[in-house]
């Protein structure tokens, strides 16, 4: 049934691993799903991750994995407003410390 409901969608390569007794989660934020899966499966060793699917591709367990591991997009986006603000303050410092020694 599950194999099914998944045809024509892009879970559907996935289809092949779905037998036996499963759970399935979904989420627009691909990372957060894996996140959640993944600290549960740490603390509940009844749940086994088998795989699961990302951008249209199937992945195995070391792939969702390691798309847990991924930092939030909050993160992401924080660190590159850090990197991309770095350059501009260390050149201001530059120039407020020349200004300065010019007195």
């Amino acid at each position: 049934l599950a194999r099914r409901a998944v045809a024509g969608s892009p879970f559907e390569i996935v289809g092949d691993q779905m037998t036996g007794p499963l759970i399935y989660g979904f989420s627009e934020d691909a990372v957060a799903a894996a996140k959640v899966v993944a600290n549960f499966a740490k603390t509940n060793d009844k749940l086994v991750i088998r795989g699961g699917a990302f951008g249209g591709k199937a992945l195995d367990v070391e792939g969702v994995k390691q798309l847990a591991n991924i930092p939030s997009k909050e993160v992401l986006l924080a660190q590159l407003l850090g990197l991309m603000q770095s350059p501009i303050s260390r050149t201001a410092r530059v120039l407020a410390a020349l200004a300065e020694k010019r007195g």
